[in-house]
């Protein structure tokens, strides 16, 4: 898994049935590995974050790890995932459900960042990202060298 990384955004549109294409750059380093099966959840910031199988596996023994104290974040991640399969059209088709909590209709955006993906609303990524970039950068960045 050394080799999986995802980068850059991409518009999409999901059709009439909660079904994305995965953009080809995206599609070419999961067939790079041999990988199909993805698994979507929550993210605390709105979006879905989409993992290829084996890296949500590790994610979800690192939540399955927390104290019992973590016990309803367990319940946002583990009891929201579903896992998908990339079909022969190089789609995969998002729940309702889980369409519905990140408030995507039509018009999305998948983030690539780094071992997996953030699938958003585009008004709300674009939104997001306006007030990320207007706020304040946080202590861990102020010493990095762009």
């Amino acid at each position: 898994m050394a080799n999986l990384v995802f980068q850059g955004p991409a518009s999409l549109t999901l059709d009439t049935k909660g079904r994305l294409t995965m953009p080809a750059r995206h599609l070419t380093v999961l067939r790079e590995m041999g990988l199909t099966q993805l698994t979507i959840t929550k993210h605390p910031d709105g979006p879905l974050m989409v993992f290829p199988r084996p890296t949500w596996e590790a994610f979800r023994d690192r939540i399955n790890a927390l104290p019992m104290e973590a016990v309803r974040w367990k319940r946002v991640f583990l009891g929201n995932a579903m896992d998908v399969e990339i079909d022969a059209s190089s789609r995969m088709l998002i729940a309702p459900e889980l369409r519905k909590s990140a408030g995507l209709d039509r018009e999305v955006m998948l983030i690539g960042m780094g071992n997996h993906l953030e699938l958003w609303d585009a008004a709300q990524h674009a939104a997001h990202e306006a007030e990320v970039v207007q706020g304040e950068m946080p202590d861990s960045l102020k010493g990095f060298t762009f």
